[in-house]
């Protein structure tokens, strides 16, 4: 898990491009999302955090966005994930 607080914009880019980063999520409320989320987008940088894998985001207890990942986002409500 990186925060997005520490580390630079040209370092955040050069991970995503490398695929380092996969997922962005919300530190206050525990939720994780694609890159591409809108909802994500809106985050301020200290509550911003970013992931690897959907696992490594699910290891640390963060549950799927309900917008971008709607087919997770059910598992998780329904109790699956």
């Amino acid at each position: 898990m990186f925060y997005h607080a520490t580390i630079s914009t040209k370092e955040l880019h050069q991970r995503i491009k490398n695929k380092a980063i996969c997922f962005g999520g919300n530190n206050r409320l525990k939720i994780y999302g694609t890159l591409q989320c809108l909802s994500g987008k809106r985050l301020t940088k200290i509550n911003r955090v970013f992931f690897s894998s959907e696992e490594e985001a699910i290891q640390q207890q963060y549950r799927p966005c309900g917008h971008c990942m709607k087919a997770a986002y059910k598992k998780w409500k329904d109790g699956l994930i």
